[in-house]
């Protein structure tokens, strides 16, 4: 192949675009990125602009494609496109017009937390974790669909009535790359849904019924790798290439990580953390607290918009952990950049007996408490910003901690070693504090953006850019590894009670 040739990766997170240009060693070569404007309308709830994230998408693609240039004096040949997402995010479009009627309801967002409760309270919660693998939670897309539904009637009426598409990220991005023309997701995101049967890898009438979504306002599942559609160059930067990947963050993730077989292991830490755990085609419904998703649809060869088989894996999600950082430059002010966080917090040898649980918007696995909240406990006239600066670190890495415990205890799996990337992993001091905390080595991405990576992997898989999953595995790289230099049981006692403070308090 042409020494120009790559894959361009979409990576749609949940504050900003980052687009990738991936060479066939498995290199990332160009790259560009573009933050977008978070919307905080009321307490507990977070929107994004979708005609925000699309010109944010194609800044950042158009920035990744001048890198290239400027580099190599010569544009780059891109084969495919790779799109990873934020999940479980609802978007609304008008099918013709591509504008959106209201902004889409982020994945953190808990305005349905009651529409959850209610359900919960009628007793459907075992039948849809059953169909779904997954609990009534406002984290989920058709939560979010049902409060549009039951307070939004001029979006829902036009929903309704056919003339508006409703999607996750992934959906959107490609109906706006294709001028409209598809209207498609990948099984890995519809498994975040409440309305995909992870049985059966299809919409659940059921389900359908129970939210109250007209099916034909979904988009269509495909694969998560096969040419599925291809990009108009009149919308798209003048691009007209494939779309041949499509994976939700974490899945897209795992992929970047080779992980393609059970027991398999993963944390990226993001604005929040989620840790996967493959477990192959053999589909584990947790008891207690964890989900059940897709962690890949292969297709079938004669048949690409088909899906010949499905991997599975189970999910911790913890919803505030890069975040917490963030919270600590933006809301109280007491680092200039979220880099800042690990010098900060090295210039004390503990926390000072403060602990620092960051349910922000509630808490996730393994708790699962939509109304917990925030709690700072153990202050002291002694506590400095460097104290609480060692406590949000510590916090992430015992958030991560409960959730690989729980994956131990519902699989029996013996986890050989903790995988990790996210732009949190550059942090030494975490990395160690997460070595010490769940006494397991940790071996950290020398690629930190995994998560695109993976959708290149995807797209390159779709494209015969790459054979096969060997060829892709010989590709990933390991830039260091940390081994547990400490025992701090005592420290996640101190954790567990401050998390019980937490729960149930808004």
């Amino acid at each position: 192949m042409p020494s120009s040739d790559r894959i361009l990766t979409i990576d749609a997170g949940t504050t900003g675009i980052t687009a990738l240009l991936v060479s066939q060693h498995g290199l990332i070569t160009a790259k560009g990125y573009q933050e977008f404007p978070q919307h905080f309308p009321d307490e507990g709830w977070v929107e994004h602009d979708l005609s925000e994230m699309w010109n944010a998408t194609r800044e950042a693609t158009a920035l990744a494609l001048a890198a290239h240039r400027a580099e190599h004096d010569s544009p780059a040949e891109i084969v495919a496109v790779g799109i990873t997402n934020q999940r479980e995010t609802a978007c609304f479009w008008d099918r013709e017009t591509l504008g959106s009627p209201r902004r889409a309801i982020v994945w953190q967002d808990r305005r349905s937390a009651g529409i959850c409760q209610r359900l919960i309270d009628t007793g459907i919660e075992p039948r849809v974790r059953e169909l779904t693998g997954l609990r009534l939670d406002p984290y989920f897309t058709a939560t979010k669909l049902m409060w549009v539904k039951e307070n939004d009637p001029h979006t829902w009426a036009q929903v309704v009535s056919g003339r508006v598409a409703i999607g996750t990220v992934d959906s959107y991005l490609i109906a706006r790359m294709t001028r409209g023309l598809e209207h498609l997701t990948d099984h890995t995101n519809a498994s975040r849904t409440l309305l995909y049967d992870i049985n059966s890898g299809t919409w659940n009438r059921e389900l359908l019924e129970l939210f109250g979504v007209p099916e034909e306002a979904l988009p269509t599942i495909v694969a998560s790798y096969g040419t599925v559609a291809r990009t108009d160059p009149d919308v798209f930067l003048g691009l007209d290439v494939p779309i041949s990947g499509i994976a939700g963050d974490q899945q897209a993730a795992l992929v970047g990580h080779a992980g393609f077989s059970a027991d398999s292991v993963k944390c990226t830490y993001g604005t929040g953390s989620f840790l996967l755990l493959h477990t192959g085609e053999k589909i584990i419904h947790s008891a207690h607290g964890l989900l059940t998703t897709v962690a890949l649809a292969h297709p079938n060869q004669s048949e690409p918009d088909a899906c010949e088989r499905r991997d599975f894996a189970i999910e911790g999600s913890i919803f505030v952990t890069g975040a917490a950082v963030q919270w600590l430059r933006d809301g109280l002010g007491i680092i200039q950049d979220s880099s800042e966080v690990e010098e900060l917090a090295r210039t004390v040898p503990d926390s000072g007996g403060v602990v620092f649980v960051p349910a922000l918007t509630g808490l996730g696995a393994p708790d699962w408490d939509p109304h917990a909240r925030g709690l700072i406990i153990g202050i002291s006239r002694g506590t400095t910003a460097a104290h609480l600066a060692r406590a949000t670190l510590e916090a992430i890495a015992l958030e991560v901690r409960d959730v690989i415990d729980l994956m131990i205890q519902e699989t029996g799996v013996e986890l050989p070693y903790l995988a990790i990337d996210g732009g949190a992993s550059l942090n030494d001091l975490l990395c160690q504090l997460q070595a010490d905390i769940t006494q397991l080595p940790i071996k950290r991405s020398e690629q930190v953006e995994t998560t695109g990576l993976g959708a290149a992997f995807l797209a390159g898989l779709g494209t015969g850019f790459w054979k096969n999953t060997e060829e892709i595995s010989r590709l990933t790289r390991i830039s260091r590894e940390f081994l547990p230099e400490a025992n701090r049981e005592d420290l996640y006692l101190h954790w567990r009670a401050a998390v019980s403070r937490s729960l149930n308090w808004s």
